[in-house]
């Protein structure tokens, strides 16, 4: 009880995003469930060697200060909680939260820790039954291993096979429902180059929710005109959606003609957005690079799944990355073959999943001789390869939330407007041809959740920490990675923290990627306010 109590109450302290009450419940009453697990295995190891117990009247007075040490140390851990929170909404200018934390807190880590409780001891049971019958037939210790594999392989056969099957099988039911909601307030396209429209290949019905926010939404031309005070073209946006044709191969192709049809190769820039899972192309980063080029953009995307990030990556993980490179290679193919002095600048761009599966969609000896122009990756999740390998391989002295990778001529990492990537280290070499640039916040958990956590301090918390993370933060064996997924999978932030990027933020990171021409700095600073 004494350990369990300890993981409890330093899962109360703060970690990289606020968590609501009933997510935090939930994180005490599994840390505390893995304290008291390490407990039970310390109580047997002691056990198993014959080391002294105390016994009788020693005994309850050692068990009854260690309730009363465990009860005080909870609750005032439990009174401290709500403050570490509102210390982190504060840093992120958020509204403070007085709510009655202890009382929903406490409830539900108990609940959470008693059911945890009964499956562990379900489990012994089960082994020690199997065991039993095993004896007659087996050794006593081959009856032990024979009897905890097969408790493991019906736990594991209920949890995977029936337990997560049904969640599974519930979301995927109820994402499929929400991706073929058509919002009765989107304005139909009207334009004959816009996806969707009665011109258009593609049919306004099969883009799937995201897809015709995507097409439907982002300025027009009458927009930027009157913004710039100059007759200015519309944007293009072409996109496919998971049903508008029955392959990776045919969406691919169907997008490329879209393109075509819609003069996308015409403009002077081409991005190819790699969504995130449900297919979202974020606005808050397309929107002011179609302002900072002045419509004259082309952007193209393919939807290849309608679950959240997280659910895709589980379930099909291997279905977004094979559409990446479909995609990109049909794009980048017919790109190529185009007159280089008149072809447009090719960028590729993803946020989250988005990112990771626009990092696996190109090699690099498929482009050597005819390289794209760049990519933008934002908040790129923690299983990114290549993200990994230039954090690793980082200039020494250069923080992990804010890496210089080689000499700075090929990729560069910014945190935003307030770290302008070109200008961060004066000795960065001059930009070449190819250009990498990665927008990351130092307090996105999707981004610097990592299961080694569990043993060791991760880089990231070493001195100096990244701006938006609080200096509360402190490493604890397990409890650390717990809190770092719960803020993976339920934080909230504001824009500018966490997973939440701001457009000013994108801009920033938009300009140092195209470097587009004739802007001054009243005209960014104009630009900017456009989207507080």
């Amino acid at each position: 009880m004494l350990v369990g109590t300890l993981f409890f109450a330093v899962s109360l302290s703060p970690s990289l995003l606020p968590r609501p009450f009933v997510v935090q419940g939930i994180l005490s009453g599994a840390s505390f469930a893995v304290g008291y697990a390490l407990g039970v295995a310390g109580l047997a190891t002691w056990n198993f060697l014959g080391l002294p117990v105390a016994a009788g009247r020693s005994r309850r007075v050692l068990v009854l200060g260690a309730g009363a040490l465990c009860a005080v140390v909870a609750l005032a851990f439990l009174w401290q909680a709500s403050n570490w929170q509102n210390s982190l909404r504060a840093l992120m200018g958020m509204d403070q939260d007085w709510g009655l934390e202890p009382t929903v807190v406490g409830p539900v880590a108990l609940l959470v820790f008693l059911v945890l409780l009964a499956l562990a001891r379900l489990f012994r049971r089960l082994s020690r039954f199997l065991s039993t019958r095993l004896k007659a037939y087996v050794p006593r210790r081959v009856s032990y291993m024979v009897a905890v594999v097969a408790s493991v392989v019906v736990f594991w056969s209920l949890i995977d096979g029936v337990l997560v099957g049904a969640v599974l099988r519930t979301a995927d039911r109820s994402f499929q429902q929400l991706d073929a909601l058509i919002e009765a307030d989107l304005p139909l396209p009207s334009r004959p180059e816009q996806t969707g429209s009665a011109a258009s290949l593609v049919d306004w019905s099969t883009l799937g929710r995201q897809g015709r926010r995507f097409v439907a939404g982002g300025p027009d031309g009458a927009a930027l005109s009157a913004f710039f005070a100059a007759d200015l073209p519309a944007p293009i946006r072409v996109y496919v959606g998971l049903n508008s044709a029955d392959s990776p191969e045919d969406r691919a192709r169907l997008a490329l003609e879209e393109l075509i049809r819609a003069g996308g190769f015409e403009r002077s820039v081409l991005v190819l957005a790699t969504p995130t899972g449900t297919g979202w192309i974020d606005p808050a980063g397309q929107d002011p690079l179609e302002y900072l080029l002045r419509g004259d953009i082309a952007t193209v995307a393919v939807q290849y799944s309608y679950l959240n990030s997280p659910l895709a990556l589980l379930t099909k993980g291997a279905y977004g990355a094979e559409t990446a490179r479909v995609v990109f290679r049909e794009i980048y193919g017919y790109w190529r073959e185009l007159p280089p002095d008149s072809r447009p600048r090719l960028f590729l761009s993803g946020l989250s999943l988005g990112s990771l599966n626009s990092d696996l969609s190109f090699d690099l000896f498929d482009i050597i001789d005819d390289p794209f122009d760049g990519v933008l990756w934002v908040g790129p999740p923690f299983r990114n390869e290549s993200w990994r390998r230039m954090v690793r391989e980082r200039a020494p002295g250069s923080p992990a939330w804010l890496p210089v990778f080689r000499d700075g001529a090929v990729v560069r990492f910014t945190l935003g407007a307030g770290d302008e990537p070109q200008e961060a280290m004066a000795d960065y070499a001059p930009w070449g041809d190819f250009r990498i640039v990665v927008l990351q916040y130092p307090s996105d958990p999707i981004t610097f959740f990592e299961p080694s956590a569990a043993w060791r301090a991760p880089a990231w918390m070493k001195p100096p920490r990244g701006p938006g993370v609080t200096p509360d933060l402190r490493w604890f064996p397990v409890v650390t990675m717990l809190q770092l997924g719960a803020d993976m999978m339920v934080g909230t932030a504001p824009p500018g923290f966490g997973h939440e990027y701001a457009p000013r933020d994108y801009l920033s990171a938009w300009r140092a990627l195209i470097a587009p021409a004739g802007w001054t700095p009243a005209e960014l600073e104009r630009l900017e306010r456009l989207f507080e």
